[in-house]
């Protein structure tokens, strides 16, 4: 059984249709044509029916599965190359692309609307993750944050005493 959400071969699909009319012609049984090539027994019969109506070219592959792309492969190239300028080249704010700004950025530059699911989708397919930013404030020092670490952490981080108070526990009797 093919892996949900599995990419089909649709040149290897063809050719199994292909070899099971050559067997079928050849005489041999559907159920061991089916059982040969690891399909169904109705899956052969209807590739036989196929062969029937319209010959071998029926059982040529139809094209693409599913629903056309509304984006094509250039118009993905630009999405990716106006994701890498960064949201403020778009005129945001900040420097945080959200999947509502990258839907937003498809229906403007192609009139394509896409949920933000769909969104992320496609952020996937050009490679893209979920990464948090890292925030810092611009007034950061580094330098007083080493000296404090240095000179005042240490005075105030606890540290045990040489001889340790008796324990008020029952469970230690010492």
């Amino acid at each position: 059984m093919a892996r949900v959400g599995a990419r089909r071969d649709f040149e290897a699909m063809e050719r199994r249709r292909l070899e099971a009319a050559q067997l079928l012609k050849q005489g041999v049984w559907p159920a061991e044509v089916a059982r040969r090539l690891g399909v169904s027994r109705q899956s052969v019969h209807r590739w036989q029916q196929c062969v029937g109506e319209g010959g071998r070219r029926a059982l040529r592959k139809a094209g693409r599965a599913g629903r056309p792309p509304k984006l094509t492969a250039a118009d993905l190239r630009t999405v990716a190359r106006v994701l890498k300028a960064g949201p403020e080249a778009q005129g945001y704010a900040t420097g945080l692309w959200t999947l509502k700004r990258v839907a937003q950025l498809i229906e403007t530059q192609f009139g394509v609307r896409y949920s933000q699911p769909r969104g992320w989708q496609l952020l996937r397919q050009l490679g893209w993750s979920c990464q948090r930013p890292t925030g810092q404030a611009r007034e950061r020092d580094e330098q007083a944050i080493r000296r404090w670490k240095r000179t005042v952490w240490p005075t105030l981080k606890k540290t045990p005493s040489l001889k340790a108070a008796r324990s008020s526990s029952s469970t230690n009797r010492a």
